[in-house]
């Protein structure tokens, strides 16, 4: 009997927002275990600095093949090029991490304009969307695969000013539990990672402030921020074999900041 281990040789992996982030710890950990990584991203530079990047990375530890895509997730007809020209260049995409999205501008609930919430949902549900959907549609004819939705604690806990950001990232565990279920059949899992408190573009003027520091790291069991490389390991284990009966789950990698 082949015994499941972490190896993603000649597996091929999509991370949409890959060149940044929790997106570009997931590829990091996707390429280093062997897989053909490509990332999506709106930025050409980030996107060609990402690619440099994991290219050495592949070179150093016997990595697939690396590429890059500039990719506006919400807009439908880029999403649905996007996946034809990564089933062309691969010929299977074996795992999609639904990862791209955008921040609130902390604009108050009661002042908030219809265009502030377009413009959120736009990205991180409207986005999430037409790449899970077609994700599902590539993987019904290809013997399945697996899904990955990055969701936020502000899915489940209040977030002052964040109503479009939560109610967004609330969404994607009802659809990603939704896939799990109704596309089992096909072999297809899916699941969603909620991470905490993360150094990124999008959190650093938080994570920076001296006063956020004072009232929200000491709430962190860990005692630290997270960062990009602590979701390496995650991504390796939901894209392998050794995840194959794993679905329908949400998985918190916060340092523990959402238990205490």
């Amino acid at each position: 009997m082949q015994v499941p281990n972490f190896s993603l040789s000649g597996k091929t992996a999509l991370v949409t927002g890959g060149n940044g982030g929790i997106g570009l710890g997931f590829a990091r950990g996707l390429v280093a275990h062997g897989a053909n990584v490509l990332i999506w991203g709106t930025n050409a530079e980030k996107n060609a600095a990402a690619t440099a990047e994991l290219t050495v990375l592949s070179t150093e530890t016997g990595g697939g093949a690396v590429a890059a895509r500039v990719c506006d997730v919400g807009d439908q007809g880029e999403v649905a090029a996007g996946f034809d020209d990564a089933a062309k260049r691969f010929g299977r995409i074996d795992s999609v991490f639904v990862n791209a999205g955008i921040a609130g501008r902390g604009i108050p609930f009661h002042e908030m304009s219809a265009d502030e919430w377009h413009r959120v949902m736009r990205v991180n549900l409207d986005g999430a969307f037409f790449t899970a959907q077609e994700a599902c549609r590539h993987m019904m004819d290809k013997g399945g695969g697996s899904i990955v939705f990055t969701t936020s604690g502000s899915a489940l806990y209040g977030a002052a000013r964040s109503q479009h950001y939560g109610g967004s990232k609330a969404a994607l565990l009802s659809i990603s539990k939704a896939i799990a279920v109704e596309f089992a059949r096909y072999g297809i899992r899916s699941n969603c990672v909620l991470p905490g408190w993360i150094e990124s573009d999008m959190t650093h003027r938080q994570l920076e402030s001296d006063a956020f520091k004072a009232k929200v790291l000491p709430r962190v069991p860990m005692r630290r921020w997270g960062d990009a490389s602590d979701f390496s390991g995650i991504a390796v284990y939901l894209a392998s074999d050794l995840s194959a009966y794993h679905s329908g789950d949400c998985i918190t990698i916060d340092g523990a900041y959402h238990s205490f």
